[in-house]
């Protein structure tokens, strides 16, 4: 999860959320999923946001780490997540060194190990979670894990667990191409990341390779996600990592998606117990997904 880290408190003139504290209109009061209403598969990534551009909407993309603070509550964080608005998830592995992560996120990986999370674990939790859930799966992972067990061993078990994306931040562009060959072999698509201060001739190249869709690594001063990638390069979906203060304006200048998740992981993470992580996580989705708005974007 690359992004700026986020409070946890939010103001903007429609929102306000806390772990305590929810504040928006009537209006803009919106019932979450169903949790008793989930299809036998979930869409792939593509058909999501194809879907979602007919309803004129943003994607909600939460990114938790596995195992913080456990395993079994990362099992019903998922659940409860597609239940309650989210349409595509992002799960971290945890690692030793998540470099590029921000300290809300480097604290998670700390906590996951802590609780003796690994890869395999971690596969054969989702193997069992994602029947259960409405929405695609996207793993975020770096690459010193997929070089260690072998990089077809771990995207074969990607596949059988049951997710649908890979994004791999620390693998630069020029050396990615075979693990994206081998990606597309067992159906992962690999997600491929951009700035807005990535050169022009090599953001295409990035937009043109990226599958699902391409992630637009937030910064100050980026004011339309549209306007970066242009639409006339590619018209595949651009979802932006964004601090949550942030989040509510970027989805009205033409992003397709935004992911939100220092903010969540903070939520969860840090609560006194599982259980109080989750109900608090609950409450802040349910106020965030209420207040976003309609998405512009229509190519």
């Amino acid at each position: 999860m690359i992004m700026a880290s986020a409070s946890v408190a939010v103001a903007s003139n429609r929102l306000k959320i806390s772990s305590t504290d929810c504040v928006y209109s009537m209006a803009e009061r919106q019932a979450p999923k169903s949790c008793l209403i989930l299809r036998v598969q979930a869409f792939s990534i593509s058909e999501t946001f194809s879907s979602l551009r007919r309803q004129k909407r943003v994607a909600f993309i939460p990114y938790i780490t596995a195992g913080d603070p456990d395993l079994s509550t990362t099992a019903k964080a998922l659940k409860m997540l597609s239940c309650c608005g989210a349409d595509i998830i992002e799960l971290g592995l945890p690692c030793n060194a998540p470099v590029l992560d921000g300290p809300v996120i480097q604290a998670s990986h700390k906590r996951a190990l802590a609780s003796k999370t690994n890869l395999k674990a971690v596969i054969s939790m989702l193997k069992e979670v994602v029947p259960q859930i409405s929405c695609p799966v996207v793993m975020f992972s770096y690459y010193n894990l997929i070089s260690s067990s072998r990089s077809q061993w771990f995207l074969s078990a990607l596949e059988d667990a049951g997710a649908q994306g890979l994004i791999v931040p620390d693998l630069p562009f020029e050396d990615g191409a075979t693990l994206r060959r081998e990606a597309a072999e067992k159906n992962i698509d690999m997600v491929l990341l951009t700035t807005p201060a990535t050169p022009k001739k090599k953001m295409k190249a990035i937009v043109d390779a990226s599958e699902g869709f391409v992630y637009l690594v937030s910064s100050v001063g980026v004011t339309g996600a549209r306007d970066i990638v242009n639409s006339k390069t590619s018209r595949k979906p651009v979802a932006v990592g964004t601090p949550i203060n942030s989040a509510l304006q970027i989805s009205s200048w033409g992003a397709d998606g935004v992911i939100v998740g220092s903010a969540i992981v903070k939520l969860l993470g840090e609560a006194n117990s599982g259980e109080e992580g989750l109900r608090h996580v609950k409450y802040f989705v349910a106020c965030l997904t209420a207040a976003l708005p309609l998405g512009k974007n229509e190519n």
